[in-house]
Parts: C-alpha cells; structure tokens; sequence
C-alpha cells in the first residue's frame, strides 16, 4: 500500500528567482494547499527563509505540522537538496528533528518586548563604542563587565549559523547544551564562552546605555537601544523539521566539526 502521510502540501518560497522558479515548477507537479489544511509545508530558498517559514507559521508549527526544506538560497544548512523527483517518497523516508526555540524578553528604550529566535539571540553595539555588558547565569553574576562588539546565545541548530562564525562551539543538536560565545571580545580577552545547560537562564545588562547604545536580534528580529535582555529555551515549544535519512541536521552537525 502507498504511503498516504504526505499527499497535501503547502509549497512557500523566498523571492529569488531560483526559489520562484522551483515553486512554479513544484506546484504545477504536485499541488499548493493552504497550510492550514496541508500535511507539510515545503520552504524553497535559504536558512533565512526557513527561519521566515517558522516565524509565519509558528502556530501551525507548533501543532505538529512539519516543515521541509529545499535548497534555493546559498547556505541551506537547514535545507535538503534541490530536487523535482519523488518528493512524496522523500517525504516519507525523511528523519524528524525536534528544535526548541529560544525565547528573549527585553527591556528597551521603546518599552517592553518578547521574542523567539530558533538559531540565536545576539547583542551588537550600536555604535564605534565597545559594549559594556553584565552577563548572569541562573541568578550568578559570571561575568561583571564585557567589552566586546557583543555576545549571543545559539541553539544547537543554530550553533553552526553566527555562532560558529563568532568562533563559537558547534553543538550536537541531542546534547541540550546552549552556547554562550562573544563577539571579538575586549576584556576578559582571554574569555571564549561557555556551554551552559539547556535548562540555563541567562541575563544581560547594558551597563551604559546612553553613551554605549546596545541593540538585540532574535534571528533578524532586531530591538535597539536595549537595557536588560533575559534568555531561556522556550520549553513550551517545539518544531518538527524534516532532514533526508543521508542528510539530517545531527551529521550535518557532525561533518561541521571535521570541516577543515
């Protein structure tokens, strides 16, 4: 008997041409549904699309319904591989992977705000000036006054995005650990980050806001001129994304830490 679990799907794309032009081609094959009424939504562009696609359908998302994705960008580490061919068939023998996104709430020039980030929340300086940050972890002051560029929090789905980039530990994605990485630290220069605990809640403050001027990205959610950011695992969600048996995001994790 033909498996019937993935029949109706909600194809999205970004707007590059490459991603338009699969999403013609792919609905004409298949079908579109609304999501709302679809077994899966298929993301055709990059990592920032993807995270777009979740952000759009967190609801949706979060009641169970997955969200595959198909490379039409550049990076496409939360992405499988472009192809018109048997994607019901891949459908079905694709691997579920369960992320957690991080929530942030924060206290701002413009009042009071909540977010979700499902790669990393980041504190930049705004401006030439070095950031002067407090950090606390689970009520403990660790780290009275940084002066970097800034620091983040990634998810282990995101610890290979920005992170990794910020010289950051790649993080397996079963290990419930968050990372805790600074952007070109200035003092403690020999600081490199940490690796916290999933279960961790982490605080910022801004020590001088007013000539040190700070801004907070939840993924490209962006707040400026922050004072106080606080960041934990929102344990109340989870996200199902759909990997290639040969592809999923645990080896792509681990390819990532023998990348040369």
């Amino acid at each position: 008997m033909a498996d019937t679990t993935f029949q109706k799907l909600a194809f999205v794309a970004s707007q590059k041409p490459d991603a338009q032009s699969a999403l013609k081609t792919l609905t004409e094959r298949y079908g579109n549904v609304d999501a709302a009424t679809a077994d899966a939504i298929i993301a055709l562009g990059g990592d920032g699309f993807m995270l777009e696609t979740l952000r759009r359908h967190t609801t949706l998302v979060q009641r169970g319904l997955p969200v595959y994705g198909m490379n039409r960008g550049t990076v496409g580490f939360l992405m499988n591989a472009y192809s018109e061919e048997s994607l019901l068939e891949r459908l079905s023998a694709a691997e579920k992977t369960t992320v957690r996104p991080l929530k942030m709430m924060v206290e701002a020039k413009g009042g009071r705000f909540e977010d979700l980030a499902f790669n990393e929340i980041s504190l930049f300086r705004q401006t030439q000036q070095a950031a002067h940050i407090s950090v606390t972890v689970d009520g403990h002051e660790r780290l009275e006054k940084l002066i970097a560029d800034g620091i983040l929090v990634a998810t282990p789905a995101g610890s290979t995005a920005y992170n990794l980039s910020a010289h950051g530990p790649v993080v397996p994605l079963g290990s419930r650990i968050l990372a805790l990485t600074p952007i070109s630290a200035f003092r403690p220069r020999r600081w490199r980050g940490a690796l916290l605990n999933a279960n961790a809640t982490v605080e910022f403050k801004v020590l001088d806001p007013l000539r040190r001027p700070v801004s907070v990205s939840a993924d490209n959610q962006e707040i400026r001129n922050v004072t106080y950011v606080k960041v934990h695992e929102d344990r109340g969600k989870k996200l199902n994304l759909l990997f290639d048996a040969d592809h999923g995001l645990d080896e792509k994790i681990l390819r990532e830490q023998f990348s040369t």
